[in-house]
């Protein structure tokens, strides 16, 4: 696997910790792990353009942001740089 960002680097480290077993060259345990924390913690939510501008929006846009930073991990773990940014 090539060089990690911090994040998804530490993810394979703690998964590491508890399953000495893991197989840390294949992370398509780390990152289905990483998505399903997404989908229960920060699920996907349509904003609605009434609410612009108010304490709901800012909120909704954090939790997109969180689960577009926790997603992107996920990607990065199974190798698909396709959707990342730089």
């Amino acid at each position: 696997m090539t060089d990690l960002s911090p994040a998804a680097q530490a993810m394979l480290d703690a998964m590491y910790e508890v399953n000495m077993d893991f197989d840390g060259e294949n992370a398509t345990l780390a990152a289905a792990a990483l998505e399903t924390v997404a989908d229960q913690v920060v699920p996907e939510e349509e904003l609605s353009m009434n609410a612009r501008g108010t304490r709901h929006w800012h909120r909704a846009i954090q939790r997109a942001e969180t689960r577009s930073e926790i997603l992107a991990i996920a990607a990065e773990l199974r190798g698909d740089t396709a959707n990342q940014e730089d």
